[in-house]
């Protein structure tokens, strides 16, 4: 009988301290998207086609997997001064242990990185996270944390559960606000094809003009946000070796048999060193971007001028349904009757089953 009463005790103990609230951002720094950068090695290569294409956007695709991966290694490497990245998911397997070596180095460059990743996508990254923050040049911040840390987690989607249920899923990684890669793909293997994860069917695009802009203004509407956190509010202090643990995690995603594919697509992969010369065939067009405002996620008051990117495509449709449709593509659609894959413009949903924390931005 005692054992049962200490038992509930502990359990309501924990349901309570669920309930905590979130610590204040009193005192967090609010930081912008760094400008003149036009000197940096990206800007001196991309300023002739910039100049030839005033008001412009020029975009080069990236459908395949190891290309995208080595895309976003490299431009971190060619950054001269700040790398602006954002993420839904960021898994701590071999990809995602790789480009975070990649921030890392740049950060050791003198580069400042700020990383904004949702806390839905990140579950038991917290000891990465406050190491990564630890250093000088990098700030880390978590979108909509979890208050609880760890298995008790869970009791958000108890006790908070209609905040909890609104997430960030922006992807772009941005260097010098002068490129920037957006599209389809998180941080982890099955977007890069690397392990034995199931491959998802993604394409991003390098973008170069007006819309670079554009993502840098939207990234520092989510950064300021009143639902950005400083990570060392959330996860703690990084332990006294954290650099050093972090240097060896590195250096054991390095060597990990399944790395090695990536390792060599850095050194086979043209797609920066022909950005960086000039080369890089891009197609130019006029661009908007399209995203929701960070308001949704703390809002009760059921407002719906916050919801802009179902609000585009709703209008879309109603003006040139069939233009529309041929331009849209969900990565949650499910095809009627049995298939075996998946078809060319679908993935399965990263949480391997119909989530209420998901949506058709993946």
């Amino acid at each position: 009988m005692e054992r049962s009463i200490a038992a509930c005790m502990a359990l309501m103990a924990t349901f309570l301290a669920g309930c905590a609230g979130l610590p204040s951002l009193e005192g967090r720094t609010e930081t912008r998207a760094l400008t003149g950068t036009e000197g940096t090695r990206i800007g001196r290569a991309i300023a002739p086609e910039l100049a030839a294409h005033p008001g412009k956007t020029g975009i080069y695709a990236i459908p395949q997997p190891s290309d995208a991966f080595a895309a976003r290694a490299l431009l971190a490497a060619a950054a001269d001064r700040s790398l602006d990245v954002q993420y839904y998911i960021w898994h701590g397997d071999e990809t995602g242990w790789l480009l975070f070596e990649a921030l890392w180095g740049a950060a050791q460059r003198g580069v400042r990185v700020r990383l904004l990743l949702d806390d839905n996508g990140v579950s038991g990254l917290d000891d990465t996270l406050a190491a990564l923050d630890a250093h000088p040049n990098i700030e880390v911040r978590l979108y909509n944390p979890f208050a609880q840390r760890g298995a008790a987690r869970a009791l958000g989607y108890v006790t908070d559960f209609t905040r909890i249920n609104r997430r960030m899923h922006n992807k772009s990684f941005t260097a010098d606000n002068r490129t920037t890669i957006v599209g389809g793909r998180n941080v982890g293997n099955e977007y890069f094809g690397a392990g034995r994860e199931v491959v998802f069917k993604d394409l991003d695009v390098v973008a170069i003009g007006q819309a670079v802009h554009e993502v840098s203004a939207a990234f520092d509407l989510y950064w300021n946000s009143a639902s950005a956190y400083p990570a060392a509010l959330i996860v703690g202090a990084a332990w006294p070796q954290g650099a050093a643990r972090l240097e060896s995690d590195f250096a054991a995603a390095r060597a990990d048999p399944e790395s090695v594919q990536y390792v060599r697509a850095l050194r086979d992969t043209p797609l920066v060193n022909e950005l960086l010369a000039g080369r890089l065939p891009f197609e130019w067009a006029d661009a908007q971007l399209v995203r929701d405002d960070p308001a949704k996620t703390l809002d009760t008051t059921g407002r719906t001028d916050v919801l802009l990117l179902a609000d585009h495509f709703v209008q879309k449709l109603a003006t040139d349904h069939r233009k529309a449709i041929r331009r849209i593509s969900t990565p949650f659609s499910r095809p009627r009757g049995p298939t075996r894959n998946p078809p060319p413009t679908s993935r399965p949903c990263a949480r391997r089953r119909s989530c209420a924390t998901c949506s058709p931005a993946g």
